[in-house]
């Protein structure tokens, strides 16, 4: 008879997995073709057990793929049939309502096989730069529009590709070398992880995962549930108002603690919008979630029985709750306002614990470069696509200053300028903290950006816009000050809206300022001494420092003084 391992073994184990699916992710970033992944981080990978459970995530990753991505692996095997599944399976799907929420993620899962028995199953999910259809932006109508729809299916069946899916693939898409390089990377790091679960398998002396999951799962769902159990039994209503694409969306939540459980419920948020920046219920669940478990939870580790407790509803045909085929391109704009709508809620029932909100949603573009039409282009001069993704201020947090360029919720890391020139022959002439753009508060708001953006000479483009925060910046929380909001236009003064694909003639820049963080508290009870050192490093300029904080012409001209000398303030 074999033995049951100690709770001491089982908590080795666990760690080992959340190790495993690290190296899964990390091989990912490696050996991915898109920038978005190998630059920015925005990627996911997990392991499962055979029925469908989310046991470990990996620490590399986004809370809206890892948190959408836990329901996905369900859907694999109620679409594909455990009968149908076999040892060198590879499925694939990029469906936005049993994936991740918007046709340019790309969901991997392989199912892992031990002795000729299944185990479990590996998931990964990566952004992809195209996927054909009208690029990545907010102008479709419907989902039909945005790009080539995979239904779940097999990408390699008994360790053969589909070489009839990879030619219709390629046959759609803009950029076909390096889609199908991100699809053959997305399969080589759950391979990865199998053979490393393999090998953990083996030196444990383990047959299936049944016990380690019944032992996470437990452990994870009564800390969650202890924690949760801790909290008042209230419930309280947030609500936040952002541009959107044409007109203002409105997003409302009703928080309410249970003993056992913490419903948020979007009633009375914004119906479905003509384009593409809605969320289906999947991706709002994803960041509601995350929203809770950082806040009361935030060292549980993610898992099915972690997540399970947060329960999330929604209208249907509401802008967060969208059906089949609302255009969701843009999904995560309205889905990275989620977290800061429910912490306005959950501020009323736990004071003193979120942030201030934030700049929110990602301050992405799309360049589309092509050869100048308007005289002779340089020879050899081609089609490129080049997406970055940038960050605004985060919100300040009760105790501590918010993050400067720092994407909360999405966790997705700011792209470097050698890796977005590299994509292809764009040019960013400038990208730099945005001075005086944090809201004031006892506790400052993170820093937005500065960034000017053109293309190298014998090149127009289109830009792809995909910015909120123009007309409703981030608001303070109790007593502080809101955030500096966005701005955007082409450098000879043309305005700019900040959603939406426009053109850009040969010669032309953008310039851009992304949004900075809100602030925490009054004003008057910002220390001094941190003061002085927002004013010795530009995070704010003498006349903020005077006018906003109420710094002296001689206290402020001892600070100028003092950088001068090189003295550390």
């Amino acid at each position: 008879m074999t033995k049951t391992p100690s709770s001491v073994a089982y908590q080795v184990m666990w760690n080992r997995l959340i190790s495993v699916v690290e190296e899964q992710a990390q091989a990912l970033v490696r050996t991915a073709f898109s920038t978005s992944v190998r630059e920015a981080g925005d990627l996911s990978a997990g392991v499962y057990d055979t029925q469908g459970r989310m046991l470990a995530q990996a620490v590399t990753g986004t809370p809206g793929h890892v948190n959408a991505m836990a329901d996905a692996v369900a859907h694999f095997i109620r679409r594909i049939g455990r009968e149908n599944m076999f040892e060198g399976d590879i499925y694939i799907t990029n469906d936005p309502w049993e994936g991740t929420g918007h046709l340019h993620d790309i969901t991997m899962v392989t199912p892992s096989f031990h002795r000729g028995a299944l185990v479990g199953f590996f998931a990964c999910t990566a952004h992809i730069v195209d996927i054909g259809g009208r690029g990545f932006g907010a102008d479709a109508a419907s989902v039909y529009e945005e790009g080539l729809y995979l239904p779940i299916m097999k990408f390699a069946e008994r360790g053969t590709v589909d070489a009839t899916l990879l030619r219709i693939v390629r046959g759609n898409v803009r950029e076909p070398d390096q889609l199908v390089g991100d699809m053959y990377a997305l399969a080589t790091c759950n391979d990865i992880g199998h053979r490393r679960l393999i090998e953990m398998m083996v030196e444990f002396g383990l047959t299936d995962l049944d016990g380690i999951a019944d032992f996470i799962l437990e452990n994870s769902r009564r800390a969650t549930l202890e924690r949760i159990a801790a909290l008042p039994r209230m419930s309280a209503e947030g609500e936040m108002t952002v541009d959107g694409f044409d007109v203002p969306i409105t997003l409302k939540v009703k928080v309410t603690v249970h003993e056992d459980r913490i419903v948020s419920d979007f009633a009375g948020t914004s119906g479905v919008d003509k384009k593409g920046i809605n969320c289906p219920l999947v991706y709002t669940k994803a960041y509601a979630c995350y929203a809770l478990k950082v806040a009361i939870a935030p060292e549980i580790p993610n898992n099915h029985a972690s997540l399970l407790p947060f329960e999330v509803t929604a209208p249907e045909n509401t802008i967060v709750h969208a059906l089949h085929p609302a255009p969701v391109a843009l999904r995560h704009i309205v889905g990275h306002f989620v977290p800061d709508t429910v912490f306005n809620a959950f501020d009323q029932i736990v004071p003193g614990l979120v942030p201030a909100e934030g700049a929110g949603c990602l301050c992405n573009f799309q360049v589309s470069l092509r050869p100048r039409s308007d005289a002779p282009a340089p020879k050899g001069a081609r089609r490129v696509e080049v997406l970055t993704f940038n960050s605004g201020g985060a919100g300040a947090r009760p105790g501590l200053d918010g993050l400067n360029a720092t994407a909360f919720p999405s966790g997705v890391m700011t792209m470097p300028i050698e890796a977005t020139e590299h994509a292809g022959p764009v040019i960013i002439w400038r990208k730099e903290l945005r001075p005086d753009s944090g809201g004031a508060g006892k506790t400052r708001g993170g820093l937005g950006q500065h960034m000017e953006v053109g293309a190298m000479e014998g090149y127009e483009f289109d830009i792809q816009a995909m910015f909120d925060r123009g007309a409703h910046p981030a608001r303070g929380r109790r007593g502080g000050g809101n955030g500096a909001p966005t701005l955007i236009a082409q450098d000879d003064g043309t305005a700019m809206r900040v959603k939406g694909k426009q053109f850009v003639p040969h010669g032309r820049r953008v310039v851009m300022a992304f949004p900075g963080g809100a602030g925490y508290g009054p004003v008057a009870d910002r220390d001094p001494a941190s003061l002085r050192r927002d004013l010795a490093r530009g995070y704010i300029s003498a006349q903020t420092a005077a006018e906003v904080y109420g710094l002296s012409a001689d206290e402020i001209a001892a600070v100028e003084a003092a950088v001068l000398r090189g003295e550390d303030i």
